[in-house]
């Protein structure tokens, strides 16, 4: 067993309204990142794992819209999130 230890989780929630471009509306490391994880559960929002991205979107300030340079990384989050819920990106 190793002793090194686990590095903290890190989470990040996103809103998108289908206007512009989503914006950061939580984020936190340890203890933080675990309530976010564990209320958004609670609600049924979809979950992705994804480090390289949430490193980036991390470094954003909270109500901070995505910059351009991520719209394609989180197009796939927001496309992962409605394929789960049997949606349609484009509408309904």
């Amino acid at each position: 067993m190793s002793d090194t230890p686990r590095p903290l989780p890190i989470a990040v929630s996103l809103q998108w309204d289908g206007k512009g471009a989503p914006r950061v509306t939580a984020k936190g490391r340890g203890e933080i990142a675990d309530r976010i994880i564990e209320i958004a559960s609670a609600n049924g929002v979809p979950l992705r794992e994804d480090r390289a991205l949430v490193s980036v979107l991390s470094k954003l300030d909270l109500e901070q819209r995505i910059p351009q340079e991520l719209y394609v990384a989180v197009a796939e989050v927001i496309a992962f999130a409605y394929a789960l819920r049997g949606k349609d990106v484009g509408g309904a």
